[in-house]
């Protein structure tokens, strides 16, 4: 049995976790206890430790009695003590060992990144983010501090109807928009739980991330692929699964091959949705970075009240900021929040203030014109070291997004793959994101590499190109 108070030094305003045995002299207890915690490496070299008269009241023991305690450790070498800056674990106390973690070791960084996913970190707007984080917290309402609305802070919800209205034909009100924490945490409140908003089975495309393939089969919900051509997915075929009420597409920008869902088939899929009481999942991923081509409005104008629409600030300014929102029908409003529960738990009060601020003041607008010139650089760069050194190489969906997919010969995808680990280039293969059940007859498979063009550092960047022209096949 041990004492565990925690003693707190009251002129540094510093606490000291101290486990006393209960057994012998307490002046050798203490001394046990401060041995222990320098040799664990829980007091570091150089650790300011609590005045003798304090550490004492706290343990209920005489003065003198940790007086001689520190006195004795400063004489074996394990304390130093100078007038006027305290007692301090002295810098030759190393501890015996490290403490082993429990996590597995973590793979080191490869020496060149062109996997999609994120945006240009070193690219975020810290300055106008600071102003705008200033502005809000000076206007914040108290009640801003407390605990928050699980449909999110109305001056966000405000602020992004205006946006998505004028910058992506989304036509919505406040009242019809619920902050989340991003595209998954958005698909866990529709589908996940018995609580669930939506029922399975949900169609998909068949490319798309295996990680929302994953979340949704652990909710329970079976996804039925559709085929992919030029004109994106084939939701004709939808007629073909008459279980299916609900259907997740990326018609802006099909991920990962690129490329808007064809004008006539947003109308038929709409039509569908009509037609079967069903609703289309619109995930506008990546919805403002267009290069090549007029923006493709979202789906959702054309039917809010069938058209379930999802945006983020993940690609558009950092996955770090965790901030997503939904666009929902009318109908669809109540259950969402009565999933979500009585409290926000997961986007920060703060964060949404600020983003409020961010676009309503115009900074929104003008990252993201900044980062639209930096990524079709990017792009333009790319494109520029395969027409000189692998010009036998196809590649799509260049005119929109962070990534572009480069076609390989049949059979090769799997060699070059390994190829690039040997090399250090951490790179995507297609295949990872091909549906399970996509049919050969209905889509052939075939071999590429997804390469995302925003994550490298401007220093790195061609390197990384390099090293992805290295790795390709050479001309049969």
């Amino acid at each position: 049995m041990t004492d565990s108070p925690v003693v707190t030094a009251r002129s540094t305003g510093s606490d000291l976790h101290l486990e006393l045995p209960a057994t012998g002299g307490r002046r050798a207890a203490l001394m046990t206890a401060l041995r222990e915690a320098i040799r664990s490496g829980r007091l570091a070299p150089g650790t300011r430790l609590p005045p003798y008269r304090s550490l004492a009241t706290d343990l209920g023991i005489a003065r003198n009695t940790a007086a001689d305690a520190y006195a004795e450790l400063v004489a074996e070498g394990w304390l130093t003590a100078r007038q006027g800056s305290g007692t301090t674990v002295a810098e030759r106390a190393e501890p015996a060992g490290p403490v082993r973690s429990r996590r597995p070791s973590v793979p080191p960084r490869p020496a060149h990144d062109l996997r999609q996913g994120q945006p240009d970190a070193a690219s975020f707007p810290r300055t106008a983010w600071l102003a705008a984080g200033r502005r809000a917290l000076t206007a914040a309402p108290n009640e801003a501090f407390g605990p928050g609305d699980p449909q999110g802070r109305r001056e966000l919800r405000t602020v992004l109807a205006d946006y998505l209205a004028r910058a992506r034909g989304v036509r919505t009100d406040p009242d019809r928009i619920v902050i989340c924490s991003g595209f998954a945490h958005a698909l866990r409140l529709l589908f996940d739980g018995a609580g669930a908003v939506l029922p399975g089975p949900l169609a998909v495309e068949g490319y798309g991330l295996a990680f929302h393939r994953s979340l949704l089969a652990r909710a329970g919900v079976p996804t039925v692929p559709l085929s992919l051509d030029e004109d994106g997915a084939r939701v004709r075929e939808l007629a073909a699964h008459p279980a299916v009420r609900a259907v997740l597409l990326t018609p802006a920008h099909q991920f990962p091959t690129g490329g808007p869902l064809h004008a006539a088939r947003r109308s038929a899929v709409v039509d569908w949705a009509r037609g079967s009481a069903g609703l289309v999942l619109e995930d506008d991923y990546d919805g403002e970075f267009r290069y090549d081509r007029q923006p493709v409005g979202a789906v959702q104008g054309l039917d809010p009240d069938r058209v379930v629409y999802l945006g983020s600030a993940s690609k558009s300014l950092t996955p770090a900021l965790r901030l997503g929102w939904m666009v929902l029908p009318e109908h669809l409003v109540d259950r969402v929040l009565a999933v979500k529960g009585e409290r926000e738990g997961w986007a920060s009060a703060l964060d949404q203030l600020t983003l409020a601020d961010f676009i309503d003041a115009g900074g929104y607008d003008r990252h993201l014109r900044r980062m639209r010139r930096r990524y079709r650089d990017r792009r333009d760069q790319l494109v520029a070291a395969l027409e000189q050194r692998a010009p036998h190489i196809g590649v799509s969906g260049i005119s929109a997004g962070l990534h572009a997919v480069l076609r390989l010969p049949p059979g090769t995808e799997r060699s070059v793959l390994k190829a690039a680990a040997y090399r250090g280039l951490a790179v995507d293969g297609l295949a990872d994101y091909r549906h399970p059940l996509t049919g050969e007859t209905a889509m052939p498979a075939a071999d590429g590499l997804v390469v995302g063009y925003a994550t490298p550092p401007d220093h790195a960047y061609p390197a990384a190109l390099a090293a992805l022209c290295d790795v390709l096949p050479s001309p049969e």
